[in-house]
């Protein structure tokens, strides 16, 4: 085989991964997904014909969410994680990959907020503060890394954190919240120099404020800060879990093979001005 003809073999292949949108048969395993944003990406990974590897804090919603999807005809795995546990998570990560051999996608979606009070900075307590970046900051950390040596092995991976567009905004009396967040942007971008050579991309999402069904998040996100936050967007619309599927599955998916260390907004146009 020629330079001329090798070139363009590589061309037509990088041009099919393109154009590959698909996440069939992928082993994707999305913290937090028993309830709100995290169920909704797993109900819908596996409509795409991927593996849904449901991981939350309660075995009871992982297992409730599985039951969704199996009587939609998908496939999936309930776990029972603590991702601000070094020991649970690997054993959780241990788990997937004796069951199915690998983990193809990792959505850090698990997070504390919705049962966070509101209060100055100042004022929280150190226990509350440290709990935060255990769940939210360490909690992501243990989970790539448990993921990643897998995925540098095959060559292949994903890794996709979920952050906030109250990084952006820097939404007060949520300080810890917003600074857990506000990590996982540098967590990411260091994640995607030392993986991009082996074929693993690490990406983040920044995603508005999103009615869900948990019922403390409707407890702390009043109808008038619903409303607030939707004057500021450019497509004035209440942002429901739903919204984050198309981006998360286009990164979980070849076509976005060459796209790493960035940081998306989906946010309807929320933060597009910061």
């Amino acid at each position: 085989m020629n330079i001329e003809t090798a070139s363009n073999n590589a061309a037509s292949a990088l041009l099919a991964e393109a154009r590959d949108f698909s996440v069939k048969d992928r082993v994707v395993l999305v913290t937090g997904s028993g309830q709100g944003i995290g169920r909704e990406l797993a109900r819908q990974f596996a409509a795409a014909g991927a593996i849904a590897v449901i991981a939350d804090l309660s075995l009871a919603n992982s297992e409730s969410v599985a039951k969704e999807i199996a009587e939609a005809g998908g496939r999936s795995l309930a776990l029972s994680v603590d991702v601000s546990s070094k020991d649970s998570v690997d054993a959780m990560v241990a788990a997937v990959q004796k069951e199915f051999g690998r983990i193809d996608v990792l959505v850090n979606n698990a997070s504390l907020f919705s049962a966070l009070v509101k209060r100055p900075f100042d004022e929280i307590p150190e226990a509350e503060w440290q709990k935060v970046m255990n769940v939210n900051v360490n909690g992501v950390f243990f989970c790539a890394a448990a993921a990643a040596p897998g995925m540098r092995d095959r060559g292949f991976g994903r890794i996709i954190n979920i952050s906030s567009a109250s990084v952006h905004r820097g939404t007060k009396n949520y300080l810890h919240y917003v600074t857990s967040k506000s990590a996982l942007i540098g967590m990411t971008n260091s994640l995607a120099r030392e993986l991009g050579p082996f074929g693993v991309t690490a990406n983040c999402i920044r995603p508005g404020t999103v009615a869900t069904e948990v019922a403390e998040r409707k407890a702390s996100l009043t109808q008038e800060i619903l409303q607030r936050n939707i004057d500021l967007q450019c497509i004035p619309r209440t942002i429901v879990p739903s919204d984050l599927v198309g981006i998360t599955m286009f990164l979980a998916s070849p076509a976005a093979s060459f796209i790493t260390g960035q940081t998306i907004a989906c946010d309807g146009g929320y933060t597009h001005s910061f």
